[in-house]
C-alpha cells in the first residue's frame, strides 16, 4: 500500500519485528534452495515394458518403478547389492515377488543341462514313441533325480531262439521241413538217385527253479523218398526211415553238497545204409528202440566229487517185413543192459577239473542162441580218464581217453576190446567264429556169423562262421573207421556245408550240401553220396 492518505505509519518497534520474520524466511529458502542445488535431481520415465510385461516378471529390474533413482548412498552406510534375487519364502518351488516361477535346483548327482549355444546345438527333437500305453516315470527312466539309467547290454545272437515261459519252465520249439536230392541214397556201389525230403521236430524244455533241475530235449526227423528201389538188393524197397533222440534229466538239491540225479532216454533209428546187419530182400528197413534210465548220487568232499550211477538199458527190434510179404524175426537182437558207473572228479584249479571214470556193465539177450546159433550175453567194462575245460567260456567241454573190452559168452567168439576216445570241446574262437570238436567210441552188436561185434570209432570237427548276425555259414568235416573183428574193415568220410539265412527269430532258410564216402576192404561195398538239400526253419 502506498504511502500516503490512511497509510498505517510504521513505528520503530514495528518495524524492527517485521524486517526479522522477513530476513528469516528468506534465509530459511536460501538454505532449502542450496540443499536442492547441492545434489541432482532425476526425473522417472515411463517404459513400454511397464505395461507390457516380459518373460520372467512383470517388468524387468532397470525398469521397475520400485528401482532406486539415488545412486549415492548415505553417508555410512553399506552400498546396495542390485541384481540379488528378491526374497521368496517358497523355498525351491512357486514363485518369488515379482511373479517370477523359481528354477529348481539340479538334483546331487544328476548330469547339468548342456548349455546351447554357438558350437553346441541342441539336441535333436525326440520321436513320438510307437507305443503310447502309459507308463511309470520310474520304469521309463525319467523319474526327478534318476540316475541315468545303464545301456542294456548287446544280444550276442539277435536272431536266437527265444521261447516261451510255461509255468517255472522255459520251452523252445522248431521245425524243420526241406527238400532236395539224394544221388545214392541205398548206397549202392552204382548210384541210383532218388528226390528226398526231411521233417524234423525239435522240442526243449528247461526248468527256471532256485533248486533242483528238470530238463527235456527231445529231437526227432523223418526221411522219405520219391522213389522205390529193386527188390533182392543189399537195400530195401521202401528207403523211408525215422531217427528220434530224447532225454529227460533231473536233479534234487539235498543239501549244499549232495545231489540226486536222474535221466530217462530214448533212441528211436534204423540200421545205416550200407550196414552188413541188413538183411537181403527187405520191403523196409526194420524200426528199433532203445530206452532207459540212470539213477545216481553226486557229493562234494570240498575240492573233491564223487559221483555214482546205475543204469538199465533195454533194445526192441520190429519184424522185418520181406519183399515176398514174409515176416522175419529179430528177437535174437533183443537184450537188456544193466551197469554200475562210477566218476571221480577233482578241482584243479579254474576251468580244469581232472576225472577218472570206470563202468561195468552185462548184456543179456531174449534168446540164449541167435539166428546163427551163437550165444550173444557178454560182459564189458571200461577205464578212462580226461579232463574238462572252461576258460573263461573261450574253450568248454571235455576230452578222455581209455581202453574198453568185453567177454562173450560163447568161447567161439573172441573178446573184443579196443582204445576209447571221447571228446567234446566247444571253442570260441572270436565273437563270429567256433569251432567244434567231437569224438566217439562205441562196441555194439552184430548178427554176422562169426563175429564177436564192432569197435565204431567217429571223429569231426565243425566250424560255424556268421558272416553277418543273419547269416551263419558251417563246414563239417568226419572221419570213422568200424572194425568187425578182423572179416571187414570200413572207413567213413564225410564233408558238410550248411548256410543259413536267418529272416526274423522265427524264420530262417537253410541250404545244405553234403558229400559221404564209404571205403571197404570187403569186394563190392564201396559207395558215394551226394545230398543237396533246401529248406525253411520255423522256431519260437
Amino acid at each position: 500500500m502506498p504511502f500516503g492518505h490512511g497509510a498505517r505509519k510504521f513505528g520503530a518497534k514495528e518495524w524492527r519485528d517485521h524486517s526479522a520474520r522477513h530476513s528469516c524466511g528468506v534465509l530459511a529458502c536460501a538454505l532449502l534452495g542450496a540443499t536442492f542445488l547441492s545434489s541432482p535431481c532425476f526425473a522417472q520415465a515411463l517404459t513400454s515394458s511397464m505395461l507390457a510385461p516380459s518373460i520372467g516378471g512383470f517388468a524387468p529390474a532397470q525398469d521397475s518403478p520400485l528401482r532406486p533413482v539415488n545412486d549415492r548412498g548415505v553417508t555410512g552406510s553399506v552400498p546396495g547389492a542390485y541384481g540379488n534375487p528378491p526374497a521368496s519364502g517358497a523355498a525351491d518351488t512357486g514363485y518369488d515377488s515379482l511373479n517370477r516361477r523359481r528354477k529348481m535346483k539340479p538334483y546331487p548327482g544328476t548330469p547339468k543341462p548342456r548349455f546351447v549355444g554357438p558350437g553346441n546345438p541342441p539336441n535333436p527333437p525326440l520321436q513320438a514313441p510307437r507305443v503310447t500305453a502309459p507308463v511309470s516315470p520310474s520304469f521309463a527312466g525319467t523319474a526327478e533325480g534318476a540316475p541315468p539309467r545303464r545301456r542294456l547290454k548287446i544280444d550276442d545272437d539277435p536272431f536266437g531262439q527265444v521261447g516261451n515261459y510255461v509255468g517255472g519252465f522255459l520251452v523252445k520249439e522248431a521245425v524243420e521241413v526241406s527238400g532236395g536230392y539224394d544221388s545214392n541214397p541205398g548206397r549202392f556201389s552204382q548210384p541210383r538217385g532218388s528226390a528226398i525230403y526231411r521233417v524234423a521236430p525239435e522240442l526243449q524244455a528247461t526248468s527256471d527253479w532256485s533248486r533242483h533241475a528238470l530238463n527235456l530235449d527231445l529231437r526227432g526227423s523223418f526221411t522219405g523218398y520219391g522213389t522205390r528201389f529193386p527188390d533182392q538188393t543189399s537195400s530195401p524197397v521202401d528207403l523211408d526211415r525215422p531217427d528220434v533222440n530224447g532225454k529227460l534229466s533231473g536233479r534234487i538239491d539235498v543239501t549244499r553238497d549232495t545231489r540226486i540225479t536222474s535221466a530217462l532216454r530214448l533212441r528211436v533209428a534204423t540200421d545205416n545204409p550200407g550196414s552188413p546187419d541188413v538183411q537181403v530182400g527187405l520191403s523196409k528197413y526194420p524200426v528199433y528202440a532203445n530206452f532207459g534210465g540212470t539213477v545216481g548220487v553226486e557229493q562234494d568232499f570240498n575240492r573233491l566229487q564223487l559221483q555214482v550211477n546205475g543204469n538199465a538199458d533195454r533194445t526192441v527190434y520190429q519184424y522185418s517185413k520181406l519183399t515176398d510179404g514174409r515176416s522175419s524175426s529179430n528177437d535174437d537182437r533183443n537184450f537188456n543192459q544193466y551197469g554200475a558207473q562210477a566218476r571221480l572228479n577233482y578241482d584243479w584249479m579254474p576251468g580244469v577239473k581232472p576225472f577218472t571214470e570206470v563202468e561195468a556193465d552185462t548184456r543179456v539177450h531174449d534168446l540164449q542162441f541167435d539166428r546163427n546159433g551163437y550165444q550173444r550175453d557178454s560182459n564189458g567194462a571200461y577205464v578212462k580218464a580226461g579232463t574238462s575245460f572252461e576258460f573263461s567260456r573261450l574253450l568248454t567241454g571235455e576230452v578222455a581217453a581209455g581202453y574198453s573190452w568185453r567177454d562173450y559168452q560163447d568161447p567161439r567168439l573172441k573178446q573184443l576190446s579196443g582204445l576209447l576216445t571221447s571228446a567234446s570241446l566247444v571253442w570260441t574262437a572270436t565273437g563270429l567264429t567256433t569251432v567244434r570238436l567231437d569224438a566217439t567210441s562205441s562196441i555194439n552188436e552184430t548178427t554176422l556169423e562169426g563175429v564177436s561185434g564192432s569197435l565204431a570209432r567217429d571223429y569231426s570237427v565243425q566250424v560255424d562262421h556268421a558272416f553277418r548276425r543273419w547269416l551263419i555259414g558251417t563246414a563239417k568235416f568226419g572221419y570213422g573207421t568200424t572194425d568187425y573183428e578182423g572179416t571187414r574193415f570200413d572207413r567213413r568220410y564225410f564233408a558238410e556245408a550248411d548256410l543259413v539265412y536267418k529272416l526274423t527269430r522265427t524264420f530262417a532258410i537253410k541250404g545244405t550240401v553234403r558229400r559221404d564216402w564209404l571205403k571197404s576192404d570187403a569186394p563190392g561195398v564201396n559207395s558215394a553220396e551226394t545230398v543237396v538239400m533246401l529248406g525253411v526253419r520255423v522256431q519260437r
